[in-house]
């Protein structure tokens, strides 16, 4: 049985944090070096913290890593091996609540955020709760990196989606969820809703973590002034005349499995199960056809809805 979260009416009387201690959690495994040094170069002015979460990187990475931490510039927790993207999220945000850490920002190594991002959110938090809203995250605008090219929020009103455009740039849209990276979380959201899941490892673990987050009564919100630039999945591959971003058949297995497993929770509402549903069945063909090797991404899609239907989660293999 799931455990149950605080709500916010019962999280709300609790006496608000003096300070604003915004510490930044940036989970990497086998990064581009120079992508990694910009991104921490372009963070560690805007927080009050920084701490490096490494998924079981090589030698050389570890030991940039520990020059950066050497000069005082960053922390730098360093797992043995590959657990997860939700795992390491977790270890950063007890490293940065131990640190008296009010609000977690979550990066991962694709990420680089505009010079004044954590600033905006900071402020676009605190005007969403002077209103009276129970903002569970707020998150940037994304630029994809490869195709150079803004996105979009949305948010599911039905079985319809609604795409959310920043017309004038200072929008500030109610959204389904946000990508982990760029998310800024007030640590008393997450001592409410509760840790990452851990188990998925990666792919959806930002959106269960949001779901749960609305069963408590909170809400994501899309601060369009704020802007990050972000790679979303591998080298995109011409379609049609268009470049659509891919990403290795191991990918697609967490994403199948762990899409699949949370259809089959009982407290997942059903709207978005057929909304996200109808998403995932699009993705299933057009990654059949398109994606290469073709045999494999179709083999690792299959395995994955297997697994998400049999609830083996955790680490592939």
């Amino acid at each position: 049985m799931q455990k149950r979260c605080l709500t916010w009416q019962e999280l709300r009387p609790a006496r608000p944090m003096d300070k604003t201690t915004t510490i930044a959690v940036v989970v990497c495994y086998e990064p581009d070096l120079a992508r990694l040094t910009e991104l921490l170069s372009a963070t560690r002015p805007q927080v009050d913290a920084l701490v490096v979460v490494d998924n079981g990187s090589d030698v050389e990475v570890e030991s940039v890593l520990a020059e950066m931490a050497l000069h005082g510039e960053i922390h730098v927790l360093l797992l043995s091996e590959n657990s997860g993207l939700a795992y390491a999220q977790n270890q950063g945000i007890e490293w940065a609540r131990s640190q008296g850490a009010s609000h977690i920002l979550l990066l991962d190594q694709d990420s680089l955020p505009a010079k004044n991002m954590v600033g905006i959110l900071l402020a676009a938090h605190a005007e969403l709760l002077a209103a009276g809203l129970c903002p569970s995250a707020v998150g940037p605008r994304l630029t994809d990196a490869h195709l150079q090219r803004r996105t979009s929020f949305f948010r599911s009103e039905g079985l319809r989606t609604r795409w959310l455009n920043c017309e004038t740039g200072i929008e500030t849209h109610a959204v389904d969820g946000l990508i982990a990276s760029g998310s800024l979380i007030p640590i008393t959201v997450l001592a409410a809703v509760g840790p990452m899941n851990g188990d998925l490892f990666i792919d959806y673990v930002d959106r269960e973590w949001h779901l749960r987050a609305r069963r408590c009564g909170f809400q994501a919100f899309g601060i369009c002034a704020a802007n990050m630039i972000h790679r979303l999945g591998d080298e995109p591959v011409k379609v049609a005349g268009q470049a659509v971003p891919m990403h290795q058949s191991l990918r697609h297995y967490y994403y199948f499995r762990n899409a699949v497993w949370l259809y089959r929770q009982s407290w997942v509402p059903w709207v978005w199960k057929l909304s996200d549903g109808w998403r995932l069945i699009r993705k299933f063909v057009f990654y059949a056809v398109f994606a290469h090797p073709r045999r494999a991404h179709l083999a690792m899609m299959l395995r994955g809805i297997r697994h998400g239907m049999a609830n083996r989660l955790g680490k592939f293999g």
